[in-house]
């Protein structure tokens, strides 16, 4: 079952053209679950809403979950509310802290790679492998300077940054030759957060430059078709129950698991937060998920319900 917590909104902070920071704490003054850099809560927001925002401050920090929001053009009513209506002194419930982007603290190297607010994630990363002594650089992108949030942040944490605003610049990025020029290359581990398109480069240029730890996150899913040798109907064995559940074309796994009455944790149901990943003991999955790297998917060892489906007549879970 999936915990909420109680949180203040301490402060509202604008950090760059249309973007908020919130500060959150704890309404009894004590302290909020332990993070890890990549962690993002749920904030669940007054209009019923639910949205996913990376933690981007010390994860050694109790006292304060620290989170940024970008006002979308294109907003379903998320960022708009927490742009136009969200007040300090407001309590909202907010999701526990889940991983799905969770760093290597002892790599070699880490080149972090960031997309406007996708610097969110990448900000909490530099300062963990900036207090572990880690080597560690940042490349940054933002359509204009006024655009890019955490300038001072960044600044203050003295590590290697390569900025580039396409206003002054003439253009986007020539992102495979900066990637080549990364120190350590093939043993360094590449994070990245931002656009879609950014994101696809960057997945086809480490794969073309043979750089195998290449981890991506994502804000909207990539749309994937099932595979030709997926199953509309089939059979989801429950190891810890004993149940069985069948799993017809009109209902997704997800939701066929909580029509028969199982609690799973569940939040965004487009495959992009991972907050449904079970355990797979058996059977093979057809992963349709924007979450597990093409490695994680080649072990069939867990999967995201919400959007994956089953190429095998039986599918044992570890629910």
């Amino acid at each position: 079952m999936t915990t909420n917590l109680n949180a203040l909104v301490h402060t509202l902070r604008y950090e760059a053209e249309a973007t908020f920071s919130i500060e959150l704490r704890p309404v009894d003054g004590g302290e909020f679950p332990a993070f890890e850099a990549g962690a993002h809560i749920d904030l669940h927001l007054p209009n019923g809403l639910v949205r996913s925002y990376s933690l981007l401050n010390d994860a050694q920090e109790r006292h304060r979950y620290v989170v940024a929001v970008l006002k979308d053009r294109a907003s379903r009513g998320g960022s708009r509310y927490v742009h136009e209506q969200l007040r300090v002194g407001s309590v909202i419930k907010i999701g526990v802290p889940r991983n799905a982007f969770k760093l290597q603290e002892d790599a070699a190297h880490t080149v972090l790679v960031a997309g406007g607010i996708g610097i969110t994630p990448l900000l909490c990363m530099a300062r963990r492998l900036k207090s572990l002594g880690r080597s560690v650089e940042l490349l940054y992108f933002a359509r204009t300077r006024k655009h890019a949030a955490f300038i001072s942040d960044i600044h203050a944490l003295d590590i290697p940054v390569h900025w580039h605003f396409d206003e002054e610049a003439g253009g986007p990025p020539d992102i495979k030759a900066l990637l080549a020029k990364s120190a350590a290359k093939a043993e360094a581990h590449y994070y990245a957060c931002g656009p879609a398109v950014m994101l696809n480069e960057i997945e086809k240029f480490c794969a073309e430059l043979g750089y195998a730890h290449a981890h991506v996150e994502r804000f909207s899913p990539v749309e994937v078709a099932a595979a030709k040798d997926a199953r509309s109907t089939y059979t989801v064995h429950l190891q810890r129950s004993g149940r069985d559940v069948v799993v017809t074309p009109e209902l997704s796994l997800l939701k066929a698991l909580k029509a028969a009455g199982c609690n799973v944790p569940s939040s965004c149901e487009e495959g992009v937060c991972g907050a449904c990943e079970m355990q797979v003991l058996g059977g093979v999955p057809d992963h349709r998920d924007s979450v597990l790297s093409a490695a994680e998917k080649a072990t069939n060892k867990s999967m995201m319900i919400c959007v994956s489906g089953c190429k095998s007549e039986t599918l044992t879970l570890d629910v």
